[in-house]
């Protein structure tokens, strides 16, 4: 699997296209801070659509009315939908000024920065705010020595501990820790970051509810063998370069590198289906909750997934996919864990 080239959300405006389908990261892409004069930030897996913007949208609202400007580099990985954002932009100019019109707005500019955020991206302490939003539970890589993981796609209950610690100790941590030496050098003294990602609240690496999201990918693919659209052993030998992290875990990195103070930290619960935004134990409607949690999954994997099955077999499973995690609500309200951190540079 080459993440760099084979993954980035679903592009355009289709039905199953990230646009129209990430109401979930549209929650978490709003922070204000204490901000300097003049302000360089970056969004690192900014992804393509209005969630992009209300970011953008959320820095020039704290600002507006400091004689100050604002430059905007938007990152993602090469093949992310940066057209979309750029024709986007137009009429999201238009649409804040007019929201604004009698308060002087920060002049700002907007500039697509394609590349890893596990790589370097900008010059030295050149930066003085980073946001990521629902990205950094993507590894850079999948782990080495992921034998015996086979009909998993994942960690689950039944992955062995040998492949456990290949994700956790080889690849998360690791890769956590480069992104925060590679952010320390290029934001300015005192720069902020402020990192939404999933994680979870057990510190039990298997019990995590992103695992079982998962893993409900998995037996679907399963199903796609049982009816001959899948060849087995590609499934046998397929995994995802997921990780979400406990707290503690998150923690023990940042502390252990020395770069960054913790100004917060929290986690808190989302509900896996985008839409259902009441705070309850009860899914109203199974099947609609179902069908909204395939497309968002879609509108994240289905590029990895398409590198690997082709595009053919895509609908076939997330039909199936629909099907099962519907099957699964009518039991359990499952619901993500998300964490929420706010870091300054030391």
């Amino acid at each position: 699997m080459k993440m760099h080239s084979d993954f980035h959300m679903a592009q355009g405006e289709t039905e199953t296209s990230y646009v129209n389908n990430s109401r979930l990261q549209r929650g978490m892409r709003y922070y204000s801070s204490t901000l300097p004069e003049n302000l360089v930030a970056s969004d690192l897996g900014c992804s393509s659509g209005e969630n992009t913007l209300i970011f953008i949208s959320g820095v020039i609202n704290a600002t507006r009315g400091l004689p100050l400007e604002l430059q905007f580099f938007l990152n993602d990985l090469p093949g992310n939908d940066f057209n979309h954002i750029f024709q986007s932009l137009q009429q999201f100019k238009k649409s804040i000024s007019e929201d604004h019109k009698e308060e002087t707005l920060p002049p700002f500019y907007v500039a697509g920065l394609p590349g890893s955020y596990y790589t370097r991206l900008f010059p030295c302490r050149s930066v003085h705010l980073f946001h990521s939003s629902y990205s950094l539970h993507w590894l850079s890589r999948l782990p080495d020595g992921l034998e015996g993981n086979e009909g998993n796609i994942c960690i689950t209950k039944t992955t062995p501990l040998s492949v456990v610690e290949r994700y956790q100790l080889e690849q998360f941590r690791k890769d956590f820790m480069l992104f925060l030496q590679l952010r320390n050098e290029e934001l300015v003294f005192g720069g902020q970051m402020v990192l939404t990602f999933l994680g979870r609240k057990d510190d039990n690496v298997c019990n995590g509810n992103l695992n079982y999201l998962t893993e409900l990918l998995a037996q679907s693919l399963w199903s796609l063998v049982d009816k001959g659209l899948v060849e087995k052993d590609k499934v046998k030998f397929f995994n995802l370069p997921i990780y979400g992290a406990a707290v503690n875990e998150v923690t023990t990195v940042i502390k252990k590198s020395k770069l960054f103070d913790i100004n917060q930290i929290k986690l808190f619960e989302s509900n896996w289906d985008p839409y259902d935004d009441l705070d309850d134990d009860v899914v109203q409607d199974n099947i609609r909750s179902g069908e909204n949690i395939s497309k968002s999954i879609r509108a994240v994997m289905e590029t990895l997934l398409a590198s690997h099955f082709g595009e053919s077999v895509l609908d076939a499973l997330f039909n199936e996919y629909a099907c099962k995690v519907a099957e699964h609500l009518k039991w359990h309200k499952t619901k993500y864990s998300v964490i929420v951190l706010s870091l300054e540079k030391r």
